[in-house]
């Protein structure tokens, strides 16, 4: 190879040979022994020169990887279409909870599966252990339907019913001074005050409670000098439906399971306890011309609730939770069992085996 680095043609290696040997002073350089290397491989080789120290990218490879590939990708993405909730736990929401359920819409078939025994609530997690993990926070876990024009009402009116019924919910059941003892002022507030067998029962459950007159078959209150409540979250399933009533009136039948998570009121305390209740309210929201009543209230049609771990026979107008102490001692729940989470029978039928069986034991709370 000559020293602009073109190769030497065999004409000019034989000249050069010539030459030497005559001894002419211009004669050309006798090449080195690599470029006499690289002139050969260069008439050996055909094609144009690879680089000294390239890179030559490898050939990809097509054929079955990249089918599979792209199959577990459908698969993937398949998934995620049927079940979201899933994909999401396989990576975690960073508290090692659930993705949260879709409000319920209608009675479910079956009850929430059982979680693993070994899961135990803490006061970091209170709900842990529990299906609640899953539910709504507060208001957040109740199903509101949409509103229409129904009896009296007009659609407008309808839809304010419906969260007026709503806020009766959160006023009596969720509001963190109720459930500390206080007298739930603002949900009484929001009961016919014509309707006078429910305002007997008012004004004698607080004062002196009884079986008869038992506030917490309508409001949710702890006593504080015994209990506290865990965190500021109440978990809550349930949904709000409504019809015509009687009357032309809008009755509004709400179906909602709470659920508490308590400690002993002494400090230090951490044994996480739940007390879950299920209540069945049936209001109806009257039309004042035909029925005597207060604008912005409803007359009580009825109202049933169901409590686990809340007391049984224990008439103080407060939820007596029981903790693992007290289990081992009381003896109570020699009854049939029952599940509380499960909201797939009606609260008739629920109500009913509670009457017949006494105190019934909870499968888990």
């Amino acid at each position: 190879m000559g020293k602009d680095g073109t190769s030497i043609p065999d004409e000019e290696w034989e000249r050069f040979l010539r030459e030497a040997e005559a001894g002419v002073q211009d004669a050309p350089e006798e090449p080195s022994a690599r470029a006499r290397m690289v002139a050969r491989r260069l008439r050996e080789e055909p094609g144009p020169p690879r680089g000294w120290r390239t890179h030559e990218p490898p050939r990809r490879k097509r054929g079955k990887g990249w089918y599979v590939v792209g199959l577990l990708l459908a698969v993937g993405l398949l998934v995620v279409a049927l079940d979201p909730g899933r994909v999401v736990g396989w990576f975690g929401g960073g508290d090692g909870e659930s993705a949260p359920l879709a409000t319920e819409s209608e009675r479910p078939d079956q009850p929430p599966p059982t979680e693993a025994a070994d899961q135990q609530p803490t006061l970091e997690q209170p709900f842990k252990g529990s299906p609640a993990v899953r539910w709504g926070d507060g208001t957040a876990g109740i199903g509101l339907p949409a509103a229409r024009a129904t009896g009296w009402m007009s659609k407008k009116q309808v839809a304010r019913a419906l969260d007026r019924s709503r806020d009766f919910l959160a006023e009596s059941n969720l509001d963190p001074a109720v459930l500390r003892g206080e007298r739930p002022s603002e949900a009484i507030a929001l009961i016919n005050p014509h309707q006078k067998d429910v305002q007997d029962y008012l004004a004698t459950a607080f004062s002196a409670p009884s079986e008869e007159n038992d506030p917490l078959r309508l409001f949710s209150r702890f006593e504080k000098s015994e209990v506290r409540l865990v965190g500021d979250v109440v978990k809550t399933r349930g949904r709000i439906t409504y019809r015509e009533g009687k009357r032309g009136a809008v009755e509004v039948t709400t179906d909602v399971t709470y659920v508490y998570p308590v400690v002993r009121a002494a400090e230090g305390s951490d044994e996480v306890a739940r007390t879950i209740v299920r209540r069945e309210v049936v209001m109806s929201w009257d039309d004042p011309a035909k029925v005597i009543t207060e604008p912005g209230t409803f007359s009580l049609v009825s109202y049933t609730s169901d409590t686990a771990n809340g007391g049984c026979d224990t008439y103080t107008g407060y939820f007596t939770p029981e903790f693992t102490a007290d289990r081992a001692t009381s003896g109570s729940g020699d009854g049939r069992e029952v599940d509380p989470y499960d909201r797939s029978e009606s609260m008739d039928s629920r109500v009913r085996d509670a009457d017949d069986a006494g105190c019934r034991t909870a499968t888990r709370t």
